[in-house]
């Protein structure tokens, strides 16, 4: 199969990772016979300095006419108090391919417990996705700015919960078959919409077992017991919230990926963590959750399950032989890491051969 990446790099240590990301994909490409071509386009701080705007006219046409999207991160602050933020990029690129899904593993690795800051048998076993619906809610609802007084409008519609409720039962389905939908129904109008769209919605999967959770109680729920937890499906705002409190169990928001997907067209594939500007250009990033985030585009953006196993258990290896990057304690750089990932992978797709 052929397809076509469009890369952007970002901001910060965005173009290492991404670089990192690259070789992989390149690594895995070779070793399945994937002919995958990559083109690149500013986003984010690099569009505002490029074009005026952190999502540049002809960035948007380069990601509506390509297979898969990868990106590296966006921000920092070289662009604070600017008439326009590199974030807002981000927001549009979702809305402009129709990306409602947002999809986030959080993995503890059978031996690498200790990666976490939490006690090892609170974190063994723990292997959780979080659904995250991506394009409604207070981020893009109506907003009034002000010193003295300032409004950000909530809203969500059936359809909009139906849809990414279907999302993250079908994804129970190929796990362990449980999701938790979190809400605020005591409180908020949206979340009982919400509560009773995603009961309707499970009438249609008998075979996945469902149960409601206040948002502020599975955040206190996740830290002592991760395990407990399936698939956990949620609204904009507090997904954003939980995933990056879930990043935390897996030991460091440099391990993790995730994926943002629409009903058709291309998505969104892009590590979890920031733009790290203290550490940009020191060769210090972790590139695991792009290489991660690799992973994904080849499983759900290219439906290449193979490949993505072979990145995916390389990363894996990698992970547990070492060195490791500087936040988990080790010594290795961005560029040697990946280069030894990649390096796996090709050694692991001949002797599979």
């Amino acid at each position: 199969m052929s397809a076509r990446i469009l890369l952007l790099p970002g901001d910060g240590i965005g173009p290492e990772v991404t670089k990192a990301a690259r070789l992989c994909l390149e690594a895995v490409g070779a070793a399945c016979g994937l002919s995958l071509s990559f083109e690149e386009a500013p986003f984010g701080g690099a569009g505002i300095d490029a074009c005026g705007e952190p999502l540049p006219a002809e960035t948007l046409a380069k990601a509506r006419a390509s297979d898969a999207v990868f990106l590296g991160a966006v921000g920092g602050p070289a662009w604070d108090g600017g008439a326009v933020r590199p974030e807002a990029g981000l927001l549009g690129l979702r809305k402009a391919l129709g990306l409602f899904a947002n999809l986030r593993p959080v993995k503890v690795m059978a031996g690498l417990e200790d990666f976490s800051p939490l006690r090892a048998e609170r974190v063994r076993g723990a292997d959780l996705l979080i659904v995250r619906e991506l394009t409604g809610g207070l981020y893009f609802g109506a907003r009034e700015e002000g010193r003295e007084r300032a409004s950000d409008t909530c809203v969500y519609t059936r359809d909009e919960v139906s849809r990414i409720a279907s999302v993250a039962f079908e994804a129970a389905r190929g796990r362990s078959g449980r999701v938790t939908s979190v809400d605020k129904a005591n409180v908020l109008a949206t979340s009982r919409l919400w509560r009773a769209v995603v009961e309707d919605v499970a009438k249609d999967y008998p075979d996945v077992a469902l149960d409601h959770q206040l948002v502020d109680s599975c955040a206190m729920a996740l830290v002592p017991h991760p395990a407990r937890f399936d698939v956990i499906l949620t609204e904009n705002l507090f997904g954003d919230i939980l995933s990056d409190e879930a990043a935390v169990i897996a030991g460091s928001i440099g391990l993790l990926g995730s994926a943002s997907l629409g009903a058709g067209g291309p998505g969104l594939f892009e590590p979890i963590h920031g733009s790290a500007p203290d550490i940009a250009g020191q060769d210090k990033a972790n590139p695991a959750g792009a290489i991660a985030s690799a992973a994904l585009l080849l499983r759900h953006g290219l439906r290449e399950a193979r490949a993505a196993e072979l990145i995916e258990a390389a990363l894996e290896a990698e992970l547990r032989a070492g060195p490791l990057t500087a936040d988990l304690g080790g010594s290795s750089g961005c560029a040697a890491f990946a280069g030894r990932v990649a390096a796996r992978i090709a050694k692991d797709a001949a002797r599979a051969a």
